[in-house]
């Protein structure tokens, strides 16, 4: 391409950027950095759950198995992720949600069922959340005061009333900033000191063993559903919310901010998760924190972090829903104003209030890992991202990619259903072991 065609290439690029249409929404759009959005999506991966892969991924699939799925699944999830992330500008519109843009390409119907799809997805998300941060204060009171007076619902609903003070706090995704900072200083508290326990821990004991526990029936579905816990891991199911807020080049800026996420941002995942197997082999618990030893205010600090950086991290992924309505009800100007504030107390109270409930009736962290990747995020993440891409760029691919964009569907589409299966099962077992409220 001569310097002429290179000119007119990127003029053209930007002159469709420029022109591109925006869905209205009441929240801000193109205002972030893509170092900003990076730690958006870093703040997810990083999350309070990074203490939960040990025992819910590595003990079911092994070393092996473990080690290469997470390589796998972190390949594969940057692939899908970079796939939404280009049709974000297509058909000269600016797709900011995700529903948008399966209704763009599909129609109505795809529009209802991906918005369907996605709720559901981000709803068990912040579920596991408030059931996170319920089980990291639970942590904490018990160092200090063991006397089961205060039980697991108990500190899930004191969760669940934090988390809708921030939200009616902070109006949108944008108004984060300062907050991701802290959520990162969060993060690092509780990695560096489950890292460092895990370690001291590790080297201090005696032999363990990494084989896997179950039944050869057992295994095959607890394998199935850690590996849908696997791509849970990296994958928000809400691409589409998070690139409308990066600043123009819109596509450019948010490959960047991907390329961060699945670099630097999985390290500290990485990190706490293979020394949290290694250190207690099959007998790591679900929330790594209650597997170490050390000095009380070192694991009390560790599990505050946790319960911090649960709160921020909840937020990010109710805020599609929090733009669904405040759009539709014309919630727009000073978050101050007496109708604006009115509203984000009922509408986000009463929606967390719904998820907390959930929360301390089905405290089965796991389980709603292996069910929210089986049901929203294998479809959303990896069978729409494919298709739709497939849909859209149809003209321009060879007959060998095209086959390999069907083959990805019908992999993930085969992998949902055994994965829906296994969770439901999983479901099922720990119903009968635990009752509703359990005090886990």
């Amino acid at each position: 391409m001569d310097a002429t065609s290179e000119v007119y290439s990127g003029s053209r690029k930007l002159h469709e950027e420029e022109t591109a249409e925006i869905p209205e929404t009441a929240h801000q759009i193109s205002t972030d950095s893509w170092f900003q959005v990076g730690f958006v999506l870093t703040t997810g991966i990083n999350s309070a759950y990074v203490l939960g892969y040990s025992g819910n991924v590595m003990i079911p699939l092994g070393w092996i198995g473990g080690v290469i799925g997470l390589i796998i699944a972190t390949a594969i999830s940057l692939y899908a992720n970079a796939l939404i992330a280009k049709l974000h500008e297509y058909g000269g519109v600016r797709h900011i949600r995700y529903r948008d843009l399966a209704g763009f390409i599909y129609g109505k119907k795809a529009y209802s069922l991906t918005w369907g799809l996605q709720y559901v997805n981000l709803f068990m998300i912040n579920t596991g959340f408030i059931i996170l941060a319920g089980q990291a204060l639970k942590a904490a009171y018990v160092l200090f005061k063991d006397d089961h007076a205060m039980k697991l619902p108990h500190f899930i609903a004191i969760s669940g009333v934090v988390c809708a003070v921030f939200a009616i706090g902070i109006p949108h995704l944008s108004a984060l900033r300062i907050w991701l900072g802290f959520s990162t200083v969060f993060s690092l508290i509780y990695i560096v000191i489950a890292f460092v326990l895990s370690l001291q821990d590790g080297l201090q004991a005696p032999a363990r063993s990494y084989d896997i526990p179950g039944t050869k029936i057992s295994r095959i579905f607890t394998t199935i559903g850690a590996a849908a816990s696997l791509v849970f891991a990296f994958n928000t199911g809400m691409l589409p919310e998070i690139q409308a807020t990066v600043r123009k080049p819109v596509v450019e800026n948010m490959m960047k901010a991907l390329y961060f996420q699945f670099t630097a941002g999985v390290v500290p995942l990485y990190a706490v998760c293979f020394v949290g197997y290694w250190a207690y082999g099959n007998k790591t618990s679900s929330y790594l924190l209650n597997n170490v030893n050390g000095p009380i205010w070192v694991k009390a600090m560790a599990n505050i972090a946790a319960f911090l950086q649960t709160v921020i991290a909840l937020h990010i992924f109710a805020s599609p829903m929090y733009e669904y309505l405040d759009t539709k009800f014309g919630i727009k100007g000073s978050p101050l104003k007496i109708r604006n504030l009115t509203f984000r107390i009922t509408v986000r109270g009463g929606y967390l209030a719904i998820n907390t409930l959930v929360s301390a009736l089905l405290p089965f962290l796991g389980d709603f890992m292996s069910l929210t990747g089986a049901i929203s995020t294998f479809p959303l993440t990896f069978i729409l991202a494919n298709h739709m891409y497939l849909v859209a760029k149809k003209d321009k691919l060879t007959s060998a990619q095209k086959l390999w964009h069907w083959l990805n569907v019908c992999f993930f589409a085969l992998l949902a259903v055994a994965a829906l299966i296994s969770a439901l099962r999983l479901i099922a077992v720990d119903s009968k072991t635990y009752h509703v409220f359990a005090d886990l």
